[in-house]
C-alpha cells in the first residue's frame, strides 16, 4: 500500500477519534452523583449508630485521622488524569481526553510526514501532540482556575467569619458566597450547598471540595470546620484566624515573586535566544539550515541540541519556581 493511499485513511482516522471522543461524552455525573449520596448516607447513619456515645476528645483525635488519612489518598490520586479534568473545571470524561489526544496526535503526525519530513520527525511530533500538549494544556488550565480560587478565597472565608459572628447558621453562609462569590469560588460552594441539601454531611462535602481543588488553603479550611463540627468551639474565631494566614501567605506569594522576576526574565531570555537564533538564519539563508534536516549528521546535532535545551530549560525552571 503506497503513500497517497496511506494518508487519507490515518487522516480520516484522525478526524474521527476526535469526533467520537466530543460526541460520546455523554453526561454520567448526575448518576455518579445520586449514588455517592447513597452511599455517603448510609455510612453516616451506620456511623452515628455505631458510636452514639463517643467522647469529644474521640471524636476530635478520629476526625484528624481521617483527615490525615484522606490527604495522604488525595496525594496519591491528584496526578491522575482525572482527577486533573475535574480541577480544570471540565465537564469531559477520562476517554474522552484521551481519544481527542490520540486524534490530535494522528493528525500531527500526518501534517509533518506530508510536509516532506522523516518518519521519525512525524512520530515525536505525533508523540508530542498526543501526550505532551494536552497535559501542558490542562494543567495551564487547572492552575489558571486554582489561581483565580485562591485570590478570592480569603474574603469568602471573612463572609463565614462576619455570618457566623451576626448569628447566621454556617449552612447560610455558604449560600451567600454560593449566590454572590466570583467563578469558581461559587461554583464550588453551590456544589457543597446542593451535597448537603441532599444529604450528604459536611466532611464528605469538605473532602470533595479539596480533591477538587487540592491547595494548602483549602486544606487548612477543611481542617478548621471538620475539627470545629466533631469537637465544638469558636468558628467565628479560628475561622478568623485562619483568613489572616491566608493573606499573609499571599502577600508572601506576591512577594516573593517580585524578588524572583528578574530571574525569571533571564531564564526566558536565556532559554529563547538559540530558538530565535535559529529561526532567523533560517529566514535568512535557508541552505545554510537545510543540512540539519536533510543531513543524517545534521539531524543528530538538531536532535542533540534540543534534548540539551529542554535539559537546560529544565534546570532553569526549577531553579527559580518557588512552591509557597
Amino acid at each position: 500500500m503506497d503513500l497517497g493511499t496511506i494518508i487519507p485513511i490515518l487522516v480520516a482516522a484522525g478526524v474521527v477519534l476526535i469526533g467520537i471522543a466530543f460526541a460520546g461524552d455523554d453526561n454520567k455525573e448526575s448518576q455518579k452523583r445520586i449514588k455517592s449520596v447513597a452511599q455517603s448516607r448510609d455510612s453516616a447513619v451506620k456511623r452515628r449508630a455505631a458510636d452514639p456515645d463517643e467522647t469529644r476528645r474521640k471524636r476530635l483525635m478520629g476526625g484528624i485521622k481521617d483527615i490525615e488519612m484522606r490527604e495522604r489518598q488525595l496525594r496519591r490520586a491528584r496526578l491522575s488524569v482525572g482527577a486533573r479534568i475535574e480541577q480544570a473545571g471540565l465537564t469531559m470524561e477520562e476517554k474522552t481526553f484521551w481519544m481527542a489526544s490520540a486524534g490530535l496526535g494522528i493528525l500531527v503526525g500526518l501534517g509533518i510526514l506530508i510536509s516532506g519530513n522523516a518518519w521519525y520527525f512525524a512520530l515525536a511530533g505525533a508523540g508530542v501532540a498526543a501526550f505532551g500538549l494536552p497535559r501542558w494544556v490542562l494543567g495551564f488550565l487547572v492552575g489558571r482556575r486554582q489561581k483565580k480560587f485562591i485570590s478570592e478565597f480569603a474574603n469568602a472565608i471573612d463572609v463565614i467569619v462576619r455570618g457566623v459572628k451576626s448569628g447566621l447558621p454556617l449552612a447560610e453562609c455558604l449560600k451567600i458566597i454560593a449566590r454572590e462569590a466570583p467563578d469558581p469560588l461559587n461554583i464550588e460552594f453551590r456544589r457543597i450547598c446542593d451535597s448537603q441539601s441532599m444529604g450528604v454531611p459536611m466532611d464528605q462535602c469538605l473532602a470533595k471540595l479539596f480533591e477538587r481543588m487540592p491547595l494548602p488553603e483549602v486544606s487548612f479550611f477543611c481542617i478548621v470546620l471538620s475539627i470545629q463540627l466533631k469537637a465544638g468551639g469558636n468558628l467565628s474565631e479560628a475561622l478568623g484566624n485562619l483568613s489572616l494566614i491566608l493573606r499573609s501567605r499571599k502577600l508572601m506569594r506576591e512577594k516573593v515573586n517580585a524578588l524572583s522576576s528578574e530571574a525569571k526574565a533571564s531564564a526566558m531570555i536565556i532559554g529563547a535566544l538559540p530558538i530565535c537564533v535559529c529561526v532567523m538564519v533560517y529566514v535568512t539563508a535557508p541552505a545554510y539550515m537545510a543540512l540539519l534536516f536533510t543531513d543524517p549528521t545534521g539531524n543528530m546535532g538538531l536532535g542533540v541540541g534540543l534534548l540539551m535545551m529542554a535539559t537546560g530549560i529544565f534546570v532553569m525552571r526549577n531553579m527559580i519556581n518557588f512552591d509557597i
